[in-house]
């Protein structure tokens, strides 16, 4: 029995993660799309979508991150994921005044629909130090998506 857990692997890859909740999917950002597809926590539903839609025009290495970081309104990849109502959490350097401290900086979490993370151009992005975190992922859009 011990020697079975010592070849458990625990090795930790932060925002690489699926999780899910009754009405929401959670997709770390740093995972590509080929690791989704592999993913046992991936729905069925999902790597379908992904296998079918989405890797007809993107890299199979692509990441989440990159992807949604330089996504734009126009192309069939942004269509899908509007119509799987996707949210995007992100985290963004503000500087906040601290009594006696002086100023200091700090990443704060915010949650943008995919409509409001497009139309934020590219220098706006990289001006407010935005990092992409995770992909939210409707179930009931999930659900109601034709395959």
């Amino acid at each position: 029995m011990l020697d079975e857990l010592k070849h458990v692997s625990t090795k930790y890859e932060p925002y690489k993660h699926v999780m899910q909740d009754t009405g929401s999917l959670y997709i770390g950002a740093k995972s590509t799309y080929l690791e989704l597809t592999k993913n046992e926590d991936v729905s069925f539903k999902m790597k379908a979508i992904i296998k079918q839609y989405i890797l007809k025009e993107a890299d199979p290495e692509n990441t989440l991150e990159s992807e949604f970081y330089y996504m734009t309104d126009e192309g069939f990849i942004y269509e899908v994921y509007s119509q799987l109502k996707v949210k995007v959490k992100t985290q963004i350097l503000v500087e906040k005044k601290r009594l006696f401290r002086g100023t200091e900086s700090l990443y704060v979490e915010k949650v943008y629909s995919l409509k409001d993370l497009v139309n934020i151009n590219l220098a706006k992005k990289k001006g407010m130090g935005m990092v992409i975190t995770e992909i939210i992922v409707s179930k009931f859009a999930l659900m109601s998506f034709t395959v």
